[in-house]
């Protein structure tokens, strides 16, 4: 049995030598511009602050300034050799795959991506500015905002991958339905759970203020609702049976005996 598993082994191997030689070789040269990768990073806090809130933007220690910068490095790297990422992957899972699991897995694939890029996309220019600028106004004449830039950067990366992971579900539930696994009814019958689901996750993500975790979940729930859209006409719940009908009354089914 090792025998058998031997080439795989192998070939996984290889992809993750390919993978992290790409991870290693970019993130080395996004090190040489950490510092214009930081300021898109930070934007939105600087934006806020030389425009709407008294505060600065500071440092708490020694060596997190360099921390700091090894991070926003490796999270432009990571973006970057996304694709990378996903090819090896499929070169990896592609020979173990029936002909039609591969015309399902390649559209979830590429459209799961797109979707990501657009949960990012929404969460830089439309959530965080304003998560920002209503947080660090609260008691703001009373207060001067002291952000560290480990503490925002932390934030930064939670929203992003947060909404950039959440706006999979629509993608996900389509590829769930595809195979049968799903149901709008199913999803429907789960909407109170999901709702209780949605308000941990925007809590967790979110600033502990109850404005912007309700501005998280709008969103989320939001998405949670287009996804039972899209399995109404991908795998719609079956109507209910006549026959099952017949059987809960079983009188009508009798006759009269003579």
């Amino acid at each position: 049995m090792l025998e058998d598993l031997k080439p795989h082994i192998q070939d996984l191997r290889t992809r993750l030598i390919v993978i992290i030689s790409v991870l290693l070789v970019t993130f080395m040269i996004c090190l040489l511009f950490w510092q214009g990768i930081f300021d898109i990073i930070k934007k939105p806090l600087s934006d806020v602050l030389e425009h709407e809130v008294a505060g600065k933007f500071v440092i708490s220690g020694m060596v997190e300034g360099v921390f700091v910068a090894m991070k926003s490095a490796f999270f432009a790297a990571s973006v970057i050799s996304t694709p990378v990422i996903f090819w090896q992957i499929w070169i990896f899972v592609a020979p173990g795959l029936y002909k039609h699991e591969k015309k399902i897995v390649l559209p979830f694939v590429f459209f799961g991506t797109i979707m990501f890029a657009i949960g990012v996309v929404f969460s830089y220019y439309g959530v965080l500015p304003f998560i920002v600028k209503n947080v660090l106004l609260f008691g703001n004449e009373h207060f001067e905002a002291y952000i560290t830039a480990e503490n925002y950067f932390t934030f930064f990366i939670r929203l992003i991958l947060g909404f950039g992971i959440a706006f999979e579900l629509p993608v996900l539930c389509f590829f769930l339905g595809k195979i049968g696994l799903i149901t709008d009814a199913s999803l429907k019958g789960f909407f109170k759970y999901a709702i209780v689901i949605i308000f941990i996750v925007a809590a967790i993500i979110a600033p502990p203020d109850v404005i912007s975790q309700i501005l998280l979940a709008i969103p989320l729930s939001a998405l949670y609702g287009i996804s039972i859209l899209i399995l109404k006409f991908v795998n719609p719940a079956p109507p209910p049976d006549e026959d099952d009908d017949e059987e809960d009354n079983p009188t009508s089914s009798q006759t009269p005996q003579s």
